[in-house]
């Protein structure tokens, strides 16, 4: 009986975390795909498909243009085919050299290179508005985590300590950045990897410059992942949810997202060097896992947090100068600006074919690490 009643739970568990997880990817991938429709639609572009998913149509219908929206089995991702494209990832189809004039008008391919630009720029725009648009919501609605920069604890032995910050300092910045929230302490100190940051504190109302070097501790994560942190060894005098007036929301929500998409990029770097463990790459059992995890102890609100989060993450992983992804193809139009003509069919054909083993190698690695973490393959 005790059996079955975990049994039930783990399924429970595990559809909620599941049901949890397409909500929030059908939501970006929409965005996303929205980002280019929009400027596509805006720039004279006939849009053919729009498609949440790929692989086999669910169930789909067709709009007044003639537009195909669909819901398609697989999903992890999603396009929009413009007119003059061969596939879901804009290669141009060999119609676009017989077009009539009327077709061309139409056509993604023949137009300016500054719209075909901001065609394919569109969509991780969009992304990044929406994390700002959901931010600004969340602040002006159900408040902004906030924790006063003040320090309430030092603990013994720790860095902190030992660079002698004292219980009642204030952070005043932290190598050169300012420091508003207990929040900006633990994003900068997480992004370190033990080496020597200047913290200035206030103390009895004099500015104090130290030189702190966070001790790397190594630490289980959700995921089974010996995840290294550096840490300075200090608590935060309280928490709370600062509600903030609308103005006040789109700022700390543009100064959010930009906080988080530099802390991303910086920790790429980190993988890139090897200054972090690349561990930490997850696929989409591990968005689902914390998707799950993230919904049942937080609620709705940390899955909107989580959800600004995967946007930027989205956002910034297309503009990569990847072929296949949006960032390969704004390579691609930099090139022709340079060249002043597009790149031959062969070449650009020979690029999408290394973006694309690239972005399957990715998607591998990813994978992998997700699946390490469950039996049997933790006995691999």
């Amino acid at each position: 009986m005790g059996f079955l009643a975990s049994t039930t739970e783990s399924v429970a568990s595990g559809a909620e975390s599941i049901a949890a997880f397409l909500v929030v990817l059908t939501v970006l991938v929409f965005v996303h795909e929205m980002g280019h429709y929009l400027v596509a639609r805006w720039s004279g572009v006939r849009i053919e498909t729009f498609s949440i998913g790929f692989g086999p149509e669910l169930f789909g219908w067709y709009d007044r243009r003639g537009t195909r929206w669909r819901i398609s089995a697989v999903p992890f991702g999603g396009y929009v085919k413009m007119f003059g494209d061969a596939d879901a990832t804009s290669m141009p189809g060999e119609e676009v050299h017989t077009m009539t004039a009327e077709e061309r008008a139409v056509s993604f391919h023949h137009k300016p290179l500054a719209a075909r630009a901001a065609v394919i720029a569109a969509g991780p725009m969009a992304n990044f508005l929406f994390t700002i648009v959901l931010y600004s919501c969340m602040f002006a609605t159900l408040g902004q985590p906030y924790t006063p920069p003040n320090i309430g604890k030092v603990q013994d032995d720790s860095a902190a300590a030992a660079a002698g910050v004292m219980p009642g300092d204030t952070f005043v910045s932290i190598d050169g950045q300012a420091v508003s929230r207990f929040e900006d302490v633990v994003q900068a100190v997480e992004l370190n990897t033990g080496t020597p940051m200047v913290v200035v504190v206030r103390r009895d109302g004099a500015e104090l410059p130290l030189t702190i070097t966070p001790r790397v501790t190594e630490s289980v994560d959700h995921f089974g992942n010996h995840e290294k942190r550096a840490m300075l060894g200090v608590v935060g005098s309280g928490s709370a949810y600062l509600q903030r007036d609308p103005g006040t929301a789109v700022v700390e929500a543009v100064r959010q997202t930009w906080s988080l998409g530099t802390g991303i990029l910086k920790s790429v770097g980190q993988m890139i060097t090897g200054a972090r463990n690349s561990d930490q790459i997850g696929g989409p059992l591990r968005i689902v896992s914390l998707s799950g995890q993230v919904f049942q102890g937080d609620g709705v609100l940390g899955l909107l947090s989580l959800m600004a989060l995967l946007s930027v993450n989205l956002g910034l992983i297309n503009l990569f100068p990847i072929p296949i992804l949006d960032g390969g193809h704004l390579l691609f139009y930099a090139a022709e600006a340079l060249r002043g003509r597009p790149l031959g069919p062969r070449a650009q054909e020979f690029g999408f074919r290394i973006g694309l083993a690239i972005v399957l190698t990715l998607m591998v690695f990813a994978t992998w690490n997700d699946l390490a973490h469950f039996w049997p393959f933790t006995k691999v």
